[in-house]
């Protein structure tokens, strides 16, 4: 390979975000070079075998798709599926010495206005849920397009939407204040207050909560969270095919170990010796990564706060409540999440322990899409089940990564099995070497593995999708940086974030209207 290869455009980082920004370039008519240091693309969007004697592709590190644009998907022609689940979620509770849950559907009806009734003693709180879900409704369809277009000011966007009460609540009131207010329930408040929390380490009370409430609920305009057919993988192979059908040049196994760049463009160095010139410079991983590489000092963040658990069932454990599993696991399955829980295992996890009552997160792919199973699993019952523990930020496991590591799956078993009947690990399918089908990711892992700076899985913290009078005019789609030729294509830009692809987008965009 020459050591001087020369493009308009180099893109670094084959994540999903990289893919998108490389293919709008290159349908534009620009010459693309795609460098990823592993050996497949994907990133955090991938799907694996975690368990190698059975075959189920799990998502193994990003798993449900809600902030993907339409026009996205329209204008690379990717012929991508994503399918709705018709519950919502389910929250287990325990109320005079009874086993219930509060049932969700995607969609209000009977079954869910009588599940609020049964928690709450009344219609109020479900009339409640209505109008603020409502509210938030209009507010996604409305602000939904402003993600793929230059920056407005707060003062314009607020303008243009034309919503000042639910602008007020969800841009200017802490989230919390807001859910206090709106809600009497404890456990309603806590089902949520869990969208502002998920990847977040924050007090309900921080605007930092607001901005990820949003960006959970404002996706596509609907701000459903959809299964993707045939797990991430799918999605990652149908960028591959599209952006190669363009023209991107992807070559994998290349390493960046120095970008340098001038006032003429970019030059971009890997280990194996490469060396890549380019007008412009898209670079979809963190922030930090990249200020590494140039030698500057990187952005401060708050720490990822997550913890990732996949485990692969030989069927679906019995709930104590009698809920029929199909419909507790379909869609999002909460435990230990009302608002005081949420708030007491932030203030513990504050103070340097793994919360004991561990907020978590689940659902159940398989029940959406079982082509991620063989159809020999799928007949025997199998299923895979998806674990999000909240408010495991990664200094608790700074210590003792492979010690905090147990010990938070140790509490997230332990906080699930008070709600089921069958054990977890009753459930758990066997590996030939007798372990159970179950494997822990913490935020220390999710950077080892993914380069997510501190497990974040933003990148940085989150910013509203407007600017302030106190920002720069040069910040026009939220991916410019100090350098007039280096982009920010990943997570870590202005409106970055979920596997949207937005940020692959906007950093395109900033490239092309330049021109």
């Amino acid at each position: 390979m020459s050591t001087d290869s020369k493009y308009d455009a180099i893109v670094v980082g084959g994540g999903h975000n990289g893919l998108v920004a490389a293919t709008y370039l290159a349908k534009a008519g620009k010459s693309v070079v795609l460098l990823e240091s592993a050996s497949e693309l994907g990133g955090a969007t991938t799907s694996v075998r975690p368990f190698p004697e059975y075959d189920a592709r799990l998502s193994r590190y990003s798993y449900l798709v809600s902030l993907l644009p339409d026009q996205i998907v329209a204008d690379l022609g990717i012929n991508f599926k994503t399918l709705e689940r018709s519950i919502a979620s389910y929250t287990p509770y325990k109320k005079g010495g009874k086993d219930g849950g509060l049932l969700i559907s995607q969609n209000w009806d009977a079954r869910t206005a009588e599940s609020f009734r049964e928690l709450t003693g009344g219609d109020e709180e479900g009339k409640k849920w209505q109008e603020f879900y409502s509210e938030i409704a209009v507010l996604a369809e409305r602000i939904a397009p402003y993600m793929l277009q230059p920056l407005k000011s707060a003062a314009d966007m607020k303008s243009e939407i034309g919503l000042p009460e639910v602008w007020k609540f969800m841009m200017e009131r802490p989230i919390g204040e807001v859910i206090q207010d709106r809600f009497q329930d404890d456990l309603v408040r806590g089902v949520v207050l869990t969208d502002a929390l998920i990847g977040t380490f924050t007090s309900a009370q921080d605007l930092q909560a607001n901005r990820c409430f949003l960006y959970h609920l404002i996706g596509n305009g609907t701000g459903q969270w959809r299964v993707p057919q045939g797990g991430m993988g799918a999605f990652v192979t149908e960028l591959n095919r599209v952006a190669v059908l363009n023209g991107v040049e992807i070559k994998l196994n290349s390493h960046v170990t120095d970008i340098d760049s001038s006032s003429n463009g970019v030059a971009v160095s890997t280990a194996s010796g490469d060396k890549y010139v380019a007008k412009d410079l898209l670079f979809a991983g963190a922030p930090q990564t990249l200020a590494k590489l140039r030698g500057k000092s990187a952005p401060a963040s708050l720490d990822g706060s997550q913890m990732k658990i996949n485990m692969l069932l030989s069927k679906l454990p019995r709930l104590k409540s009698g809920v029929d599993p199909k419909l507790a696991f379909a869609g999002t399955f909460h435990v230990n999440e009302t608002y005081s829980q949420l708030e007491k295992a932030y203030q513990v996890a504050k103070l340097g322990d793994i919360p004991s009552d561990l907020p978590l997160e689940m659902y159940c792919h398989t029940l959406t899409d079982p082509t991620i199973l063989s159809p020999e699993l799928s007949q025997r019952g199998f299923h895979t089940l998806t674990l999000f523990g909240l408010h495991t930020p990664a200094a608790l496991f700074d210590s003792d990564p492979s010690g905090a590591k147990e010990a938070a799956k140790a509490a997230a078993i332990s906080s699930l099995n008070q709600y089921l009947e069958d054990p977890i690990e009753s459930v758990l399918a066997v590996c030939g070497d007798g372990s159970l089908a179950i494997e822990a990711k913490s935020p220390i892992d999710l950077d080892n593995d993914l380069g997510l700076p501190r497990g974040n899985i933003f990148h940085r913290d989150l910013d509203f999708p407007f600017i302030d009078g106190t920002e720069s005019a040069l910040i026009k789609w939220g991916s410019e940086t100090d350098d007039a030729h280096i982009y920010l294509a990943g997570a870590g830009a202005r409106r970055g974030g979920g596997v949207s692809g937005i940020a692959g987008h906007n950093a395109a965009m900033a490239v092309l209207t330049k021109d």
